[in-house]
């Protein structure tokens, strides 16, 4: 039968689906007062990537899930995309992953059978890649494709890296450029080139699988994955959870080749400007920095790096682990400092 753009079912992409973070903020606000039991190393507490629960002296057991609607077009690519970012929670707080479970809706009336087989096609691809079964999952009729997965892995209990565990004087290092958003904007209107889709597409479907190694590092003090409220969110959630002030050098931070010409032409998402109403706030940028340059501070990315918090001596480390691993747009920047009066997170 005739199928429309996945992405034309679908009010969202990606992780700019993400509620909007101060609307997020106010659903929360309750759910900390709940009882946590001595064994849950991380839970909600800092808005960390995975809840993180300890099993014995040598194991603890990581529980995350992500999911979204299509981000493009091609059901293979978005399987593969929406599969690698579930999983980059697990490497994000230092861990293996060890299986997943498959979260499934699909309008069953406007897309096919083929087309979803396609879909899950491509999640299994990844969770293979990452050495992973599929060990069941959940199926619905949906109104919006949707496709994701509870990732589940272990961590040594004195590798578990949490996103507040920043320390003044630690350099912060990002392992992939920005943009995809932006990117997922320019396909959407059908304005991104096949180049642009190609640089997409490796970048979505590139598995952070330095997180286990850059963990077991003595001088990496904190881990998280830039998603959904782009580098800046991200950033703002080390320096709340850590009580630091966090600097980002901008000029240093890797963007991916055309995306700021297709910023510039107004191919931005909706969730950059809700990212930066969230928490915008809270950020004191240089003067004259540029609204298109504030859009790629805020752009939502889909399975994005690893922010890694380390020590000046331990940069080389994580920057050669960064590249054994294929990562070789990995950079240095920005800092972290004891807080202050300002504004948790400058952007300079």
């Amino acid at each position: 039968m005739n199928e429309p753009r996945l992405t034309s079912l679908s009010h969202g992409g990606g992780c700019g689906c993400k509620i909007a973070p101060g609307v997020l903020s106010e659903i929360l606000k309750g759910t900390a007062r709940m009882p946590m039991p001595p064994e849950l190393l991380v839970g909600i507490e800092t808005a960390d990537d995975a809840a993180v629960y300890k099993l014995n002296d040598q194991q603890a057991l990581i529980a995350t899930t992500d999911f979204f609607m299509p981000i493009v077009d091609d059901p293979y690519d978005f399987g593969r995309i929406a599969a690698t970012n579930a999983i980059s929670d697990v490497y994000a707080m230092g861990g293996q992953p060890i299986m997943a479970l498959a979260l499934v809706g699909m309008p069953i009336s406007v897309l096919s059978t083929a087309t979803i087989g396609k879909i899950l096609e491509g999640g299994e691809s990844v969770c293979k890649a990452a050495g992973i079964p599929i060990a069941g999952g959940h199926t619905i009729d949906s109104v919006e494709p949707i496709y994701g997965l509870v990732a589940l892995g272990l961590v040594h209990p004195d590798r578990v890296k949490r996103n507040a565990d920043a320390r003044p004087g630690d350099v912060l290092v990002l392992g992939k450029p920005l943009g995809v958003g932006v990117l997922s904007a320019a396909l959407k209107k059908e304005k991104l080139d096949a180049a642009g889709y190609e640089r997409m597409i490796a970048t979505t479907t590139r598995l952070n699988t330095p997180g286990p190694e850059l963990a077991a590092l003595d001088g990496v003090h904190a881990l998280t994955d830039v998603t959904g409220f782009g580098l800046a969110g991200h950033a703002l959630e080390l320096a709340r959870g850590a009580r630091l002030g966090i600097t980002i050098d901008w000029k240093a931070v890797p963007v991916l080749p055309g995306v700021r010409e297709l910023a510039a032409a107004g191919h931005v998402t909706g969730a950059s400007g809700r990212n930066w109403a969230g928490y915008g706030s809270d950020i004191a940028l240089a003067d004259g920095f540029a609204d298109v340059e504030r859009a790629l501070l805020t752009d939502p990315q889909t399975s994005g790096g690893l922010l890694v918090s380390c020590t000046p001596a331990a940069v080389d480390q994580v920057l050669a682990v960064f590249r054994r691993h294929g990562f070789g747009d990995a950079a240095v920047i920005g800092s972290a400092a004891a807080g202050g009066q300002g504004a948790p997170l400058t952007v300079r």
